[in-house]
């Protein structure tokens, strides 16, 4: 079963929580984890992989949008509206309102909720799933 670690940010801003997600995935990226960061919409994902060459001077984060089809290499960052792929399922980064249905190969799951209130409601929902899953979601306040 995965770790489940809940970020609560205190804003209602999106680019804010795009902000902190791109930092989640840099910090993923540096100690080894190629990540897959599921989001509502390929709008939203489309942002996320923008903001991810841009967020900090500097940092390079090697990532693509996945479309369904296999990645050009193996060792990136992916960002999309569907299910992660099978290689990218050990540490997903939810960005989206929806549960993540495939978490079989799971390790860790990073749920990420603002003060929006269709967000907070959905994200109250997840931890509630999680927790009839027989999981311990841990929560950082941020």
């Amino acid at each position: 079963m995965p770790e489940v670690a809940f970020y609560v940010l205190v804003s209602e801003d999106e680019q804010q929580r795009l902000l902190f997600v791109c930092k989640l995935v840099e910090k993923a990226y540096r100690s080894g984890s190629f990540c897959y960061v599921r989001t509502d919409t390929d709008t939203q994902a489309q942002k996320l992989d923008d903001l991810l060459w841009t967020f900090r001077r500097g940092s390079f984060i090697p990532h693509q949008l996945y479309t369904g089809a296999d990645p050009s290499f193996e060792n990136v960052i992916l960002i999309g509206s569907s299910e992660p792929p099978l290689p990218w399922q050990k540490v997903i980064v939810n960005v989206s309102i929806q549960f993540p249905e495939h978490m079989d190969q799971a390790e860790r799951i990073l749920e990420i909720v603002d003060d929006t209130p269709e967000i907070k409601s959905a994200g109250r929902q997840r931890y509630r799933r999680y927790q009839q899953l027989g999981l311990t979601p841990v929560t950082h306040k941020v």
